[in-house]
């Protein structure tokens, strides 16, 4: 049997496979605890499954355009207006099979073989596969725990060169909830378009940031630039909807009308039961979000008390997301090299399952997701310290 190249190359998701082998052996009877997962342990709010039920009541339960609904693409559009002052309209918005297939087929839509795509490090797990299978290169930038995880213009300009096409930013971050300020987003947005470079912004946790933080997104860029800047966002993590695989890009028609055109030939349009429950969602304001924001800034907090007691072990305090990402460096071994190791380390000897760094662009570090409970993230990380440091 022969297989397409691509495929051959492709790797699995990290996150995914490092879950479902935590979810295997906790069903052979192992006690496992999983800090792996990067979803919401929240209930979809009532208001939004009530929508879907309502949809599925009313019999609304056919095809739909493959951008969406008018009433969902215009509800995303406000969505914008709301939060960030954005005018935009229903032509200016997709929504796609979640965030990730808004990404990709903006990748596919821009991006041609030799392009080259600046990607800060951390960086989500799927950036770098989604860039090859486009025919594109990914340039990695790498920032360090010391630097907050963020990386600077200067870091930009000595990894431009004249095949860079596209530069994607994650704030707030996965892995590590670092969160650009606005003095910051604005002056990576001017590189971006000085050097016509599109920026894919992609803001899917952008209303989840703590310490009285007001959230922050490039949408007014893109208002001001729309050839140069997208927006990517979604209602996985806000709404606690990661099941519902709904998300939606900010952008201007030409890339709107070329990624319906990609999803037309690949998914065509969402769920229909699915938009109208996220059109609930866009519209229904944010009182539970709040109730779910309150949980993990507190689980944030208990998180870096324990970390911080962590010996020789350096971890940001992220401003935003559920995850803590520190540098475990200094602990690998001959035996435990790497992060990697370290997680299967874990995971074999204390039942905890988190997220090899090197799935990342970063080997020295470990994910966390405090996206769960107290009570088992606090038992979680304190089996961590016991098992590492004694």
């Amino acid at each position: 049997m022969q297989l397409a190249d691509r495929v051959q190359h492709l790797k699995p998701s990290a996150t995914l496979a490092i879950s479902a082998k935590a979810q295997e052996l906790k069903a052979a009877g192992h006690d496992i605890l999983s800090l792996s997962v990067g979803e919401p342990d929240f209930p979809t709010p009532k208001h939004i499954c009530d929508a879907a039920k309502n949809a599925i009541d009313a019999g609304f339960t056919r095809y739909t355009a493959v951008p969406g609904t008018p009433d969902l693409r215009a509800a995303a559009a406000g969505y914008f207006k709301q939060h960030y002052g954005v005018q935009a309209g229903p032509e200016n918005i997709i929504i796609g099979n979640g965030g990730k297939q808004c990404l990709y087929n903006l990748f596919q839509a821009v991006l041609n073989p030799g392009d080259h795509v600046l990607i800060p490090a951390p960086y989500w797990v799927s950036y770098p596969p989604m860039v090859e299978l486009a025919g594109a290169k990914p340039v990695i930038i790498p920032s360090t725990a010391e630097a907050g995880f963020k990386i600077s213009v200067a870091a930009l300009e000595a990894a431009h060169t004249p095949k860079t096409r596209m530069l994607v930013l994650n704030s707030p971050s996965n892995p590590t909830g670092a969160c650009y300020t606005q003095k910051e987003l604005e002056a990576i947005a001017a590189w971006a378009i000085a050097h016509n470079v599109l920026l894919a912004a992609d803001e899917i946790y952008d209303q989840l940031v703590y310490d009285g933080k007001t959230p922050l997104s490039l949408a007014p860029m893109w208002e001001k630039n729309p050839e140069h800047v997208v927006v990517l966002n979604g209602t996985a993590k806000t709404f606690a909807m990661t099941g519902w695989r709904v998300g939606y890009a900010l952008a201007h028609p030409d890339y709107i009308k070329a990624m319906t055109r990609l999803q037309g030939q690949s998914t065509s349009n969402v769920c229909s039961v699915a938009q109208k429950a996220a059109e609930a969602a866009l519209r229904g304001g944010l009182a539970e979000v709040e109730v779910m924001k309150k949980a993990f800034e507190r689980r944030r907090n208990l998180a870096m008390d324990i970390v911080n007691t962590w010996p020789d072990v350096l971890c940001p305090r992220p401003q935003g997301a559920f995850y803590i990402f520190p540098d475990m460096h200094h602990h690998f071994t001959k035996a435990m090299p790497d992060s990697t190791a370290m997680c299967a380390f874990l995971l074999d000897k204390a039942g905890i399952a988190a997220v090899p760094g090197a799935a990342f662009g970063n080997d020295n570090c470990l994910r966390f997701s405090y996206a769960v409970s107290d009570e088992t993230l606090e038992s979680a990380l304190t089996k961590v310290g016991k098992t590492l440091f004694g």
